[in-house]
């Protein structure tokens, strides 16, 4: 290019803007021949300078790249050193262009295209060369960059001159390449292509197009020509073509020129606030008396940025109306995505002119965009405004979006479905909240987010938090009046769990509201997921994983009070309790004789002093009181902290775990025994004292000689043990004394400790049943019952963690009665049915099987000899299996519900443990239980299949089940149009009860889980037994039966049936099992499942039938017999249940029933041929038993679909005799019978079978022989047939193959139900059902086909059609 191009020196432009190269060459990640170049460019601009030595810049630039050339030849020292450019030189040798269009498919002619895909070629360069050829052929650059887009949308047409600059023909222009480009098939276009080699042409179209319009803008080319104009009208014509790749492609380089419009227009605007205040410099002179000879040159050039400021916005509302507008609401996501992030760009380049309403709002309109991509470009636009500088100036003009738009980002931030857009919308929110424009209840509920069972989720309100937190502290100081540092660390602490408290308030609220009925299905899914959530976290908050930890951990690196345990034990020794009135007029001290008998302080004590140290009292500033709530809140804080310090200690420093061990040891010591006395009647904290002990490195007391604080320690917790009636309390003190009792070093003191509890556990059981004779029948109290109940609840925790057998055993010689004796007393209470005695019946009997279970692990210890041990222990088995077995499955006792479940799950369990099919280890080592091993009676077992057959009816009853009203309301839609009224009337109080039950659930959800759980472990302790084999297999068809119909838990349950089936009868080839439980389950499945849920249950038990490993390669499968079984059995019982409906005309049951044929045909998938053929047999010998004639209506649909695939298995096999090789001249003639007699040989084969079945039927009942059929029979049956079978049979010609003219025509007129009698009625003695199957082969026999021996069977038949 010329310096005299234009009239205006270039010189000066043209060395700024190689004095910008470096900077744009940044992106450019391997550059080869030209970086080199450039590199010897930027030391001739160093070393020239002006407009008198532009024109020597490309005599060194043409020198320069020849002498290297000649260096590297020469000298190979110098080569070397520049290796790593000669690697980049050999890889830019390697790009071959045709190579790459033999590879993508896409023509490589455009140079623009081949620099873009070219990763060595330098795109300054390929720009300025585009722009030299616009200057000097304004037609052939356009072209070519027509064409360079339309190789980028996969298209191999080209434009040339003349049509990139008509205007007026581009319309049709785009719609003939268009319909070109439908005719061929390319799948893919560069944009989207997962081709490597496309991997960063995105990134180099938009540099590319980025670096021609500012070298365009530098040279003054923008402002001149119609290059933007003309690029414009391609541009959003194509944006609006029907093919995605046109699309795309057209809006992505719209989008990357306005990008680079927007550079360009910052740029003048900076240029026109320059020159603005030099004219205003040059007033302030000339009204001084200066000298003003620049006023008329600043004035002319601020008309010329004018000018330019002017054409660059209407270019940049060209794009924005053509192609943002219609392409962010585009069908594909993609494009969509593509021009939210866009626009994201377009505020942090340009926010002068995009920061306002009118493009803001596109933003928050893509807020509710179904894909996730598009919200997240959505969200990372916001995060552009509200987190950069670029809107520091501009954020009031954001206040009516905020507004606008606030509870929608709010909803996102709660429920989105995609976790990466509710971080990056609470990343916005946090934004928000800095100006002060979230309101208190939506700060409530983004708080609420910090027990978020997501980590990322909780992870991010973090930061919202700190903010919330830190201005709570600063307002609570003022409002106090300033404080010192310490009683501000204090408010921190107290501020913490005020928050915690507030948004848990807030959670727990949302989550107990009704549902209105309109709330949509996704928000009641997230709903119910928030209630579980909330439920299991309530239930786990003692084992140090509930809401609090979650909120601990998510505020672990934000907050310094959640780290502090240290300062949170020492807030909550303090008595909060007081009031400020009582703190003034309380002593300052308490008296040594109060704290050595360890005494509760007073309503109106607000000091406490150390324990061992008479120092000066700490008082209680109602700046940092905590009410009730808030200390509860902060002892889960305590835990919590405590277990998130130990666990960061492990693998740190050497030594740093034992010293914070040590720590935290050392101040519990102190302070537990306060905690304790502080804690001792609140149920609710005493959990998370009890919980402290076990965070405490026990052998510290020893080295401290501290063993009077360690049995201090002792009897607090054997206290809240024994006057606790809490389960979950005395699980957690259990849980405490086995960690204490695991300290070996303190033995003497463990020991004493636990034989005292065992003698206050036999003492209150004692003292409970004293004075009375008859324990069975005794009455009791209330408060007796309760007492009761707390002792066996006691005694039967302690049992489930040490061997107590001894102690129960106890009876001093005989002088007084044991605890075994006296807790089977009263378990036989249990058949009195006392509802205020259930949850002590429970215990006893929980209590009795943990004894059996500790006696049977004695018997290993024990001797062979020793017969004593193992009668005493049948003998307790056998009372305790009396009683299990008449409150679980009897029928004379009035047993409560409670009391009966867990009678059943104690006895199978029991059942299992002495299983008498698992009496040897894996090893081959009998068992210590062998000796004494136990099998249930086949009665037994089927009342605990009965039993849970009930308790899946209660639990159908408990949840609202209301499928059966669902299959009414789906079957009656078939009625007459006389029944439509009635239907329609009695399905609208259906419809409310459905209503109302859910509304129900929804109210007592937390009634509903506990249900289901205990359900649920009804079942599994039925499926272990099973699987254990106490239980045969057989009865899991009770569960199989509702397979669909209770929840993912119950069928996951199921499942493991299905498994216990598969192993029994391919493993062990006991196929009977599988015949019986899977004819039973999809017989009581037919009565009130859905049909895709009979269908799912079909392909569950489908594969019983066979076990495929690598590559579907069959490994095993189940004897074909036992599936025909299958088939054989429900077809005959679905049979009699046709021909019953059909008869009483009963069309809803009809449909039911031939909609089990669905289920059916998902079990033909292991049937060969000949089985096809036996099943097909036989439905048609129990449908025309039952007199059943098929419709071609849709109901009957089920029943075609399973017939015709039955028969695809036999035309299977004749493919296989089709392929056979023969000669070519009798290929043709066979495939031509084939074809003749496809119908005629299907129904002659089914015949056949029927025939043969009758036979074997026959050979193994002890009826009388049928006698032979004689030839006057054959003669009688062709006498029979019509005039016209006859006349098309062809008459009496020879009966030999040769001269058999028209077998088709024989049988076409005949009826294709083989199971159709004859017109005529059969002769005297003569059996209808053998007339079926014997009249066809009697027929081919008349015409000169022999009968077939019996033992060849199906295959010789074939081959002998296809001969003939």
């Amino acid at each position: 290019m010329d310096s005299s191009q234009n009239g205006t020196p270039t010189g000066p432009r043209r060395s700024q803007r190689e004095r910008k190269k470096p900077q744009p060459l940044e992106t450019v990640a391997t550059t080869g021949k030209r970086k080199r170049a450039a590199t010897d460019d930027e030391g001739d601009d160093e070393e020239h300078s002006g407009e008198d030595n532009e024109e020597e810049y490309a005599a060194p630039k043409r020198k320069s790249l020849k002498k290297p050339a000649k260096k590297d030849t020469a000298k190979a020292p110098k080569a070397t050193t520049r290796k790593p450019r000669g690697r980049k030189l050999q890889d830019a040798a390697v790009f071959d262009p045709e190579q790459l269009a033999k590879d993508t498919k896409i023509n490589t002619d455009n140079p623009l295209y081949n620099a873009i895909m070219n990763p060595s070629a330098a795109l300054q360069g390929t720009a300025e060369d585009f722009l030299e050829s616009l200057e000097q052929d304004e037609g052939a650059a356009q072209a070519e960059l027509i064409n360079l887009i339309l190789r980028a949308c996969g298209c191999n047409d080209s434009v040339d001159a003349d049509k990139a600059l008509d205007i007026d023909g581009i319309e049709s222009a785009v719609e003939d390449l268009v319909d070109a480009l439908k005719l061929e098939s390319t799948p893919t276009y560069p944009l989207t292509s997962k081709n490597p080699m496309f991997k960063k042409f995105r990134n180099h179209l938009s540099e590319f197009l980025s670096r021609v319009i500012s070298s365009a803008a530098d040279l003054g080319l923008l402002y001149t020509t119609d290059f933007i104009p003309n690029l414009s009208a391609w541009v959003l014509t194509m944006s609006s073509a029907p093919l995605r790749s046109f699309r795309h492609t057209a809006t992505v380089v719209a989008l990357d020129v306005e990008a680079a419009l927007c550079d360009v227009t910052r740029n003048v605007e900076k240029e026109a606030e320059v020159l603005g205040r030099q004219r205003e410099g040059e007033k302030k002179r000339k009204a001084k008396g200066g000298a003003g000879a620049k006023d008329k040159e600043l004035e002319s050039k601020t008309k010329e940025v004018k000018e330019r400021s002017s054409k660059l916005n209407g270019y940049l509302k060209a794009f924005i109306d053509g192609v943002f507008i219609n392409r962010y609401r585009d069908l594909d996501p993609l494009i969509r995505t593509e021009c939210i992030n866009s626009l994201g760009t377009f505020f942090k380049k340009h926010p002068s002119h995009f920061l306002s309403t009118s493009y803001l709002r596109y933003v928050g309109w893509v807020l509710s965009d179904a894909d996730a991509h598009v919200r997240t470009a959505a969200v990372k636009a916001l995060q552009v405004v509200y987190t950069s500088s670029v809107s520091e100036h501009l954020l009031t003009s954001l206040n009516h979006f905020t507004e606008r738009f606030k509870p929608r980002l709010v909803e996102m931030a709660e429920a989105d479905v995609d976790v990466n857009v509710r971080v990056g919308v609470l990343n916005v929110l946090e934004a928000i909240e800095k100006t002060g424009m979230l309101g208190e209840e939506e700060r409530e509920r983004l708080g609420a987010l910090v027990f978020c069972s997501e980590a990322k989720v909780r992870k991010a309100v973090g930061g919202f938090v700190r903010g919330v937190w830190e201005e709570w502290v600063d307002e609570r100081d003022v409002e106090m009046g300033g404080k010192s540092k310490e009683d501000k660390d204090r408010m921190g602490i107290k501020g913490i769990a005020s928050l915690l408290v507030k948004w848990g308030n807030a959670l727990d609220e949302a989550a107990g509201e009704e549902d209105d009925e309109e709330q949509d299905n996704e928000q009641k899914k997230a709903k119910a997921k928030t209630e579980i959530a909330s439920l299991a976290a309530e239930r786990s908050k003692t084992h140090g994983d509930g809401r609090t930890a979650l909120a601990t951990e998510a505020l672990w690196d934000e907050l310094e009070p959640v780290r502090d345990w240290s300062g949170i034990l020492d807030v909550l020794l303090l008595d909060h309790s007081a009031s400020a009135e009582s703190q003034a007029a309380a002593p300052g001290k308490r008296s040594k004789k109060a704290r050595q008998n360890g005494k509760s302080r007073s309503a109106g004590t607000t000091t406490v002093e150390d324990e061992e140290e008479d120092t000066e009292s700490v008082s209680v500033d109602e700046s940092w009181r905590l009410e009730e709530v808030e200390e509860a809140v902060l002892l889960e804080l305590l835990v919590s902290s405590i277990i998130k310090t130990k666990k960061d200690s492990v693998g740190g420093k050497k030594g740093e775990e034992d010293a914070i061990a040590n720590d935290i040891t050392r101040a519990l010591m102190k302070g537990l025994p306060r905690l304790f006395v502080k804690y001792q009647t609140d149920e609710n904290r005493i959990k998370d004292v009890l919980i402290l002990p076990t965070f405490m490195n026990l052998d510290l007391y020893l080295e401290m000689r501290a063993i009077s604080d360690y049995t201090a320690l002792w009897d607090d917790v054997l206290k809240q043990f024994l006057t606790h009636s809490s389960p979950s309390i005395l699980a957690l003190s259990m849980s405490t004394i086995i960690y204490l009792l695991s300290a070996t070093s303190l033995s003497n003191s463990n020991s004493p400790k636990i034989l005292e509890l065992e003698d206050e556990l036999s003492s209150a059981l004692r003292d409970a049943l004293a004075e009375r004779d008859e324990i069975e029948i005794s009455t009791f109290s209330e408060d007796e019952v309760l007492a009761l109940s707390s002792t066996c609840t006691r005694i039967r925790i302690l049992a489930g963690t040490r061997d107590i057998t001894a102690w129960m055993e106890e009876n001093e010689g005989g002088k007084q009665s044991s605890a075994w004796e006296l807790v089977t007393a009263i378990a036989e209470r249990g058949r009195l049915g006392y509802q205020d005695e259930e949850v002590m019946i429970e215990q006893v009997l929980h209590l009795l099987t943990l004894h059996i279970i500790w006696k049977s692990r004695g018997l290993a210890s024990v001797s062979e000899e020793d017969t004593q041990y193992r009668e005493i222990l049948e003998a307790q088995r056998s009372t305790l299996l009396e009683k299990l077995i008449e409150f679980a499955v009897g029928t004379q006792s009035n047993t409560v519900e409670g009391v009966k479940r867990s009678a059943f799950k104690n006895l199978l369990d029991l059942h299992v443990l002495f299983s008498a099919n698992q009496t040897t280890a894996a090893d081959g080592t009998p068992l210590p239980t062998a000796a004494v091993a136990l099998s249930m009676d086949d009665e037994t077992q089927y009342r605990c299949a009965g039993y849970i057959q009930a308790e899946i009816e209660r639990y159908t009853e408990l949840i609202g089940d209301s499928d059966d009203e669902d299959k009414e309301n789906a079957t009656s839609a078939d009625d007459s149009d006389s029944e439509a009224p009635k239907t329609k009337k009695a399905r609208k109080p259906a419809k409310a009860k459905k209503r109302d039950k859910k509304v129900q659930v929804k109210e007592d959800s937390r009634v509903q889980l506990e249900q289901e759980y205990a359900f649920i472990d009804v079942i599994t302790t039925f499926l272990r037994a099973i699987r254990a084999g106490a239980l045969q297999v057989r009865h899991g068809a009770v569960i199989l039966a509702h397979y669909g119909r209770l929840g993912s838990a119950f069928d996951t349950c199921a499942k493991v049936i299905i498994d216990v089936l598969r192993e029994e009868s391919i493993m062990k080839e006991e196929g009977e099992v599988v015949v019986l439980v899977a004819t039973q389950a999809l017989q009581e499945v037919s009565e009130f499942l859905l049909e895709i849920q009979r269908t799912h249950l079909a392909k569950q038990l489908a594969t019983c039938f066979i076990i495929r490993g690598a590559q579907l390669t069959v490994i095993r499968r189940l004897d074909i017999k036992f599936v025909v079984q299958i088939h054989s059995t429900l077809l005959s019982w679905l049979g009699k249940r046709l021909a019953s409906y059909n008869a009483n005309n009963n069309k809803n049951a009809l449909k039911r029933t031939l909609a089990c044929f669905r289920p059916l045909a998902q079990m033909l998938a292991v049937i060969q041929d000949r089985e096809a053929l036996k099943i097909k047999a036989h439905m048609d010998q129990v449908l025309a038993q039952g007199k059943v004639e098929v419709a071609t209506t849709v109901v009957w649909e089920p029943l075609r679909a399973y017939e015709k695939k039955l028969m695809s298995k036999d035309k299977e096999h004749k493919g296989e005799y089709k392929t056979l090789p023969l000669p070519a001249r009798e290929k043709g003639r066979v495939k031509e019978r084939a074809r003749e007699k496809a119908a005629t040989d299907d129904e002659s084969e089914v015949e056949r079978m029927v025939e043969m079945s009758h036979d074997e039927s026959e050979a193994e009942g002890p009826a009388a022989p049928v006698p032979p059929r004689p030839r006057p029979r054959r003669a009688a049956t062709r006498a029979r047939r019509t005039p016209a079978q006859t006349e098309d049979e062809g008459g009496d010609e020879p009966a030999t193959p040769k001269a058999r003219p028209k077998p088709k025509a024989t049988y076409r007129t005949k009826n294709k139900t083989p199971s159709k009698p004859p017109s005529d009625a059969p002769p005297a003695n003569h059996d209808p059902d053998l007339d079926v199957g014997r009249r066809r082969p009697e027929e081919e026999e008349a015409n000169g086909i022999p009968d077939p021996v019996p033992k060849a069977g199906y295959l010789q038949v074939r081959r002998k059609r296809a001969r003939h």
